[in-house]
């Protein structure tokens, strides 16, 4: 297998996590993507025609794309169990949607930045990001702290991940320190991410 990548993508860092969960992530060649929003990567667009990473190219030239869909793959082809069944499957299902829509809000404060000179850029529009971002991460402190708790799934893998991109971005994102006024969120942080698996995957 192939994995097309960028290593400061949190989506492509979700996968690496499962990956080093399933003890397969030497047995995958790692493909850099070296294209930009503007400009996508050749590799990129031969395996995905919107041009968008991460995207897995199995041994028969299969490709798969979309975090999600990556991840459910791996889960089946490695038989892990970071995708329940049962009446928690629903609940997982919701906080891996959750955590990606924090990080789409991420994600597009930084495009705003990064791709917009500084007149053309929108006020209203970062605030607004900014504003899913903070009540995402409200949601995780008063929600899902029970959930996070217990068994390794992929919403675990989604928010620690989340969180470090937060971390990662905040000079070009100036969104606030996640870990203000949200002591459960970060003390569940401060273990979860010494797992190996985060460890090893850090962005840079």
């Amino acid at each position: 297998m192939k994995l097309i990548h960028a290593s400061a993508s949190p989506f492509v860092r979700i996968v690496k996590v499962v990956l080093e969960e399933a003890g397969q992530r030497a047995n995958v060649e790692i493909i850099d993507d070296t294209g930009s929003l503007m400009t996508p990567d050749k590799n990129t667009l031969a395996a995905n025609p919107a041009g968008k990473i991460p995207c897995l190219v199995l041994d028969n030239g299969t490709s798969l794309y979309d975090s999600r869909v990556i991840t459910r793959y791996l889960n089946s082809a490695f038989k892990l169990s970071l995708y329940p069944t049962g009446d928690k499957e629903w609940r997982t299902l919701t906080l891996e949607a959750h955590v990606n829509t924090i990080l789409d809000a991420a994600i597009l404060c930084v495009y705003e930045v990064r791709y917009r000179d500084e007149h053309e850029r929108s006020a209203d529009w970062l605030v607004a990001q900014r504003g899913k971002i903070s009540r995402g991460l409200d949601t995780l402190e008063n929600r899902w702290i029970t959930h996070l708790q217990g068994d390794l799934d992929i919403g675990h893998i989604g928010v620690g991940c989340a969180l470090e991109y937060l971390d990662f971005r905040s000079e070009i994102g100036q969104w606030d320190d996640w870990r203000k006024e949200r002591p459960k969120l970060r003390d569940w942080a401060n273990t979860f991410l010494q797992r190996a698996s985060l460890k090893a995957t850090v962005p840079i």
